[in-house]
């Protein structure tokens, strides 16, 4: 579904040497750019090819040419002509037999050979290395570039009473083409003449032997043409006597007959030449007729023949045409008086922006409305008739409103007025004439024709080329000959009927000029602002114009250059969006260039795009995502946001597809498209999320990209359009989830009753509630394709979520759910099966409340009840089964038992298809107990521990011990037994109970606790001591009303008990308060460290030796201390000194090593994370990189091994080793003083003050503080160090660090153990 549009076309001219000249061949050097023509005159003509980025936006331009005579004799004419790149030389044939070769740069003429009978048609093998020659003998020579006869074989029998000088002489002997290559050159085909037929015959380029030949066929005379790709011959019918315009043909290589088409002109029209051009997707047909030349255009696809475009021209002249060598939409025309013109085509998309196709077909236009079904070509929904073949054409779609321009190829100008959309259905299948608009003044040529208003028309016209039919006309009404920037009004003189197609009754007025002197290269309407548009100019220029009627003014209107954009090339694609920054709506510009590049706003946004379209999720026309293709067949969905924040680029990789990781191909943001060459020609806005790609082959393919459909998704939620998210889910397959996590389902949960009343539908409802699952899809599943929404939008009322109560995502959601359909919906079968569902799907399944419902309806049908509510229900056996379908049996069966219902059990088993074996005998023994000893079977067998124990105690004295037992079995049980239990004794047994039962958990202190409250003291007074708790024991015996004796006794065991658990100050306690032994509570206290404490008891005691212990302790202790800190200082120095050199020559090899590593580019990412690895894992100390090996794999046994001697070495630092820096680090870290040292410290220093050892204490301090001091200093310069990449021996010396920890952290809590009156000045 595209059109092809003339983009630009540029009008020149030749100078020739003599009145009656006339251009009989023309040649291109595609290297220079050159042209070269010969004349009826035997002159050669040389000029540049006319260039449409230097051109300017005149007509009648003069091209400079050399010219240079050829002499021949005076009757000989030239026959033949073409240009040999090889040699860069002009190969010539005449009417005499003579092969010139002209030297062009030497302008120097050599004849290399001589036929018989004249030369025909010279014809250039496409490589280059072969030559065919006809002449008019009918003989065809094959000839090297050397100039040698390779072969010479007769392509047609003459007859013998043939004059060859008059055949020669004769004007049709210059025409047409009578060899054609095939594209490799390995074919070739001729058209040879049998009696009043034709045949085409295929030769072997090689041995010059016949391969095929067609059936003779009445062929128009030369008008062969071979496709460059090889498929198809094409030629022409001549069907005169038949009274029926010609047709084209199209062969095989052998000879057989593939296709035809006829060209609807007039049964006396002619084809005088047809060209390929050479990508092979387009045929030039040259058709005279009785009163002009006619270019046609034609494109195949999905097996339909397609008329393009067509150019009409006058017949005062002869015409010829030729395509451009290697741009396959550059057209070349030329006249017999040196008229050129170069047209230059693009094909654009026939899809509109409201997703309606207008397929151009010669005077038809095929409409397919592909919002309402993807109709393949070439079929169609209805079809528009014109007078004549549609050149350029306009449409314009806005609210109801819906216009069609077309300017069509015999210069007249059409409108139509279709429906609204709404009734497009009731046109399909039909055909509507179109009749031509009335206009009163000449339109020219037109180009980029667009609706910029409901009434008024852009384009630009182009007067003054020589294929108007009013030239004359034309030209006195003009000021200048050249391109003017056209606004032309459309008004029609009857009323619209909103159903039908207004297409008569439409007049046009060209309201306003403006000159123009350069190219335009586009049009695009500017949706933002009525009667406004935005003009490009050749080479990237943007002009805004804006219509008189919507300025307002009386003078003109308003062109301008748009200073905001400036593109760096012509981009002939180009389309203007709306797109909101902020709060403002403003123009988005997007053009694409011929080679690729796709700009926005001016800025290069893509290198390698093929095509583009923009997508719109809202009725606004507000463009949400630029939907492109690339040139590596990747389809990418860019959020316009990116774009205009300028984060596109980063985010899509530059939209280059770079080899990946498997886990991060999951997450890539394009999709592949699956055949090749596949391009945008449209999207379906709004709720469709579709994007229309159309194949090289010609079918359609609609897709709907996730990253669309979930935009459309949560736009519809956004609106609280549940009904229309819920559709979209279904369709597309996305998880249900995604319309409770979007906006948080605490946020849904009020609109719950709106969900189920717009979505109406029960199965639907009952297919949500099956989906439901407590994970966010938001923050797993589509987490790299949607954006979260604003807080606005998620804004919770807080007030209703009270009613629900619920933490869990799937119990919310579904008990909204069924609120509301117990609200919104009347009671059905249905209904009731769904609210079934949702209690079966709550986390955890609310089975029994579910069964609670069926057995209420199962009474109804026991009691035989004529209740209405009956039919508002499904039967239970229904019911039943549609709990089972959605739950576990087993859990279903264990729901019907803890109802206590063994009927219902029954049914369920049964119902579960579960053998009755195995089940009935469990039933009937139940059913033979006592009530409450049966609740107490079902609860212990339904693990319902609580619930038994409550039945058991009710079931009488009788069950005592099995209550018991179960209190022992299940422990947490034990709270309730005793709230159960009023029976003191009965209560002393579960407290005791629990006793044991914590004594065997190791809870000792709780245990004796436990026993306490049940008076059993001995176990008490065991749990205390086995729990160390030395006072409860003591206090405990005091209960037991011990001897003081058995109390000395016990206090002596407790005392080598504390001992030896490392608790010297409470055995101190001990032995001081129940023993009296002073000198050992003198020894514990010092052994602890507890120097204060240790003094003040012996000064207690008046003991002078025990005064005269703890000094001579305390002075040791210090003596020690000091030799541990001056230790501790040199090793500070050694592990810091240590570190500066290990992580000095680790930044020394880092550095080498990134020296020496390839470009990142050219790395793949396994190959960066090994490399990564093996830095990761080197020391300081290696010198070369690690290769892994197969003993690089070890057995579990040897990794058992490693990881003992790890556990044995922990603490150990290992010189070399990968970890040696950051174990340095850590060591430094634990050389550092604890809070308990520091107590202990300042103990001792003021235990050394009190006996006088002022000196002694003095030292100590200033040696620890020196240490402290050291050791903050070497770990904050180590961890400073760890942090860059740069280490000198100036900025991290200790010494600085020193001086800078000294004044910030010795007023911290940390220094807080010195006394001040011992601080050194």
């Amino acid at each position: 579904m595209k059109n092809l549009k003339l983009s630009t076309e540029i009008s020149a001219s030749l100078e020739l040497q003599s009145d009656g000249e006339q251009l009989l061949f023309s040649a291109i050097d595609i290297e220079r750019n050159r042209l070269f023509f010969a004349s009826s005159s035997n002159f050669i003509y040389s000029t540049q090819f006319p260039s449409h980025q230097n051109a300017k936006a005149q007509s009648g331009i003069v091209l400079s040419a050399e010219v240079q005579p050829l002499d021949l004799e005076v009757d000989d004419i030239i026959t033949s002509f073409d240009y040999l790149l090889e040699k860069e030389s002009l190969i010539i044939g005449t009417s005499s037999g003579l092969l010139l070769l002209y030297m062009v740069d030497s302008n120097a003429t050599e004849v290399v050979g001589r036929v018989d009978g004249g030369v025909k048609c010279i014809s250039p093998s496409p490589d280059g290395d072969l030559l065919a020659v006809t002449t008019g003998l009918g003989q065809l020579l094959v000839m090297t570039h050397d100039w040698d006869v390779l072969y010479e074989t007769a392509f047609e029998d003459q007859p013998e009473d043939i004059d060859v000088n008059e055949l020669s002489n004769s004007p049709s002997f210059t025409r047409g083409n009578l060899v054609s290559w095939r594209g490799d050159g390995r074919y070739f085909a001729t058209l040879s003449n049998l009696q009043n037929l034709r045949k085409i015959k295929v030769w072997e380029r090689d041995s010059g032997s016949l391969h095929s030949s067609s059936d003779p066929k009445p062929f128009s005379a030369d008008t062969l043409e071979w496709m460059p790709s090889g498929a198809k011959i094409a030629t022409v019918y001549d069907r005169r006597n038949e009274n029926i315009c010609p047709s084209i043909a199209f062969f095989e290589r052998n000879g057989l007959e593939r296709s035809s088409f006829s060209i609807n002109e007039p049964s006396d029209a002619v084809v005088e030449a047809l060209k390929w051009n050479c990508s092979s997707d387009l045929l030039c047909v040259l058709v005279r007729c009785e009163k002009y030349y006619s270019l046609k255009v034609w494109s195949f696809s999905n097996n339909h023949w397609y008329l393009k475009q067509e150019i009409r021209y006058s017949r005062q002249e002869r015409l010829q045409l030729m395509w451009d060598p290697t741009k396959p939409l550059q057209l070349i025309c030329w006249t017999s008086t040196g008229q050129i013109s170069v047209y230059n085509f693009i094909w654009l998309t026939a899809v509109m922006d409201n997703s309606v196709a207008l397929v151009i077909d010669d005077s038809n236009i095929l409409v397919t409305p592909l919002f309402l079904s993807l109709i393949p070509p070439p079929m169609f929904s209805f079809k528009l008739k014109f007078p004549s073949a549609v050149r350029e054409m306009a449409f314009y779609s806005s609210n109801s409103k819906i216009l069609l321009a077309a300017y069509l190829s015999d210069e007249s100008f059409c409108v139509v007025e279709l429906p609204a959309l709404s009734f497009w259905e009731d046109l399909e299948g039909k055909e509507f004439a179109i009749e031509a608009s009335v206009c009163e003044t000449a339109l020219g040529s037109l180009l980029h024709l667009e609706w910029i208003d409901s009434h008024i028309l852009l384009g630009v016209s182009h007067f003054g080329f020589n294929h108007e039919r009013r030239l004359s006309e034309t030209a006195s009404e003009t000021k200048h000959l050249g391109y003017h920037l056209m606004e032309i009004g459309a008004f029609c003189s009857e009323n619209h009927v909103p159903d039908t197609v207004t297409c008569s009754s439409w007049n046009v007025k060209v309201s306003n000029q403006i000159f123009l002197e350069k190219l335009v290269i586009s049009i695009a309407p500017n949706i933002a602002k009525n009667g406004s548009a935005f003009v490009q100019l050749n080479g990237g220029h943007i002009f805004e114009y804006v219509s008189q009627a919507s300025t307002q003014s009386a003078s003109s209107p308003y062109f301008e250059e748009y200073n905001a954009v400036i593109l760096s090339s012509s981009c002939p694609w180009m389309t203007v969006a709306n797109v909101t920054t902020g709060a403002q709506l403003r123009p988005l510009l997007f053009g694409l260039n011929e080679h690729g590049v796709l700009h926005v706003d001016g800025a290069i946004l893509c290198n390698n795009c093929s095509s583009f379209s923009i997508y719109s999720n809202s009725s606004d026309q507000i463009v949400t995502h630029l939907i492109l293709t690339t040139k590596q067949d990747l389809l990418y969905v860019v959020d316009i946001v990116d774009v205009l924040d300028g984060n596109a680029l980063v985010k899509y990789d530059n939209f280059l597809h770079i080899a990946r990781k498997k886990r991060e191909e999951e997450c890539r943001n394009f999709i592949n498209l699956w055949e090749r060459g596949a391009k945008i020609i449209g999207v379906l806005h709004g709720d469709e999320a579709a994007v229309i790609l159309q194949t090289i082959r010609g079918n359609l393919e609609c897709i709907c990209p996730r990253k669309l459909v979930l935009t459309s998704i949560t736009n519809a939620l956004v609106q609280k359009r549940f009904k229309d998210a819920l559709l979209m889910v279904r369709r597309h397959r996305i998880d249900f989830n995604i319309v409770v996590d979007y906006c948080g389902w605490q946020a849904f949960l009020p609109f719950a009753s709106d969900f189920v009343r717009q979505v109406n539908n029960l199965s639907y409802i009952t297919e949500f509630v099956c989906a439901i699952k407590d994970e966010s899809t938001t923050l797993k599943l589509y987490k790299n394709y949607i954006s979260l929404p604003s807080s606005d939008v998620k804004d919770i009322q807080t007030g209703f979520l009270g009613v629900f109560n619920s933490k869990s995502k799937v119990s919310g959601v579904l008990l909204a759910i069924r609120r509301a359909l117990e609200e919104q919906v009347p009671e059905s079968p249905a209904r009731e099966l769904c609210i079934l569902t949702t209690l079966a799907r709550s986390d955890p399944p609310s089975l029994e409340e579910a069964l609670a419902r069926i057995k209420v309806t199962r009474e109804m049908e026991l009691s035989g009840s004529n209740d209405q509510r009956r039919t508002s229900y499904p039967s239970a056996e229904e019911a039943l089964k549609h709990l089972l379908w959605l739950s576990d049996a087993d859990a279903v069966f264990e729901a019907a038992l803890g109802l206590y219902d063994l009927n219902l059990a029954a049914i369920v088993a049964l119902n579960a298809q579960r053998d009755p074996k195995e089940f009935l005998p469990f039933l009937q023994e139940l059913e033979c107990m006592p009530t409450l000893l049966m609740q107490y079977r079902i609860d212990i067998r339904l693990r319902r521990y609580e619930k038994a124990l409550k039945h058991i105690v009710s079931a009488g004295e009788t069950f005592h011990s099995d209550c018991m037992a179960l209190l022992k079995d299940q422990p947490q049980l034990f709270p309730l037994g005793l709230q159960l239990f009023t029976d003191p004794s009965k209560r002393n047994q579960v407290y005791e109970a629990w006793g044991d039962h914590l004594v065997n958990e190791k809870c000792f202190e709780e245990a004796a606790m436990t026993f306490l409250c049940c008076f059993s003291l001995e176990k008490a007074l065991k749990a205390y001591r086995d729990c160390g708790h030395w006072s409860g024991v003591l206090t405990v015996a005091g209960l037991l009303k011990f001897e003081k004796e058995e109390v000395l006794k016990l206090a002596h065991e407790l005392c080598e008990e504390l001992q030896a658990l490392g608790k010297p100050v409470e055995a101190a306690k001990i032995a001081l308060e129940y023993c009296g032994d002073v000198n050992s509570a003198i020894s514990l206290l010092i052994s602890a460290r507890e120097w204060e404490e240790a003094l003040r008891i012996a000064f207690m005691h008046r003991n002078d030796d025990l005064i005269t212990e703890v000094k001579n302790a305390s002075a040791e202790c210090a003596f020690i201390l000091v030799n541990e800190y001056e230790e501790g200082l040199e090793k500070t120095g050694k592990y810091l000194t240590r570190f500066l050199a290990v992580r000095q020559r680790r930044l020394l090899l880092a550095a080498k090593l990134r020296s020496e590593e390839h470009s990142v580019n050219d790395i793949d990412d396994d190959t960066i994370s090994e490399a990564s690895s093996n830095f990761s894992g080197m020391s300081a100390y290696t010198t070369g990189t690690r290769r892994s090996s197969a003993g690089s794999v070890t057995s579990g046994t040897s990794s058992r091994a490693r990881e003992n001697r790890r556990k044995k070495n922990q603490g150990k630092i290992r010189a070399g080793s990968p970890g040696e820096e950051l174990a340095l680090v850590d060591h430094l870290r634990g050389m550092a003083i604890t809070s308990g040292a520091r107590r202990e410290l300042k103990s001792l220093l003021s235990t050394l003050l009190m006996l006088g050892m002022e000196e002694t204490a003095r030292k100590l301090q200033h040696i620890g503080e020196t240490f402290q001091l050291s050791n903050v200093a070497a770990v904050k310069l180590a961890e400073d160090a760890t942090s860059t990449d740069v280490v000198d021996d100036q900025t991290y010396a200790l010494d600085r660090y020193l001086k800078k920890v000294k004044s910030e952290v010795c007023d911290s809590e940390a220094f807080s153990w010195r006394s001040k009156i011992l601080i050194l000045p």
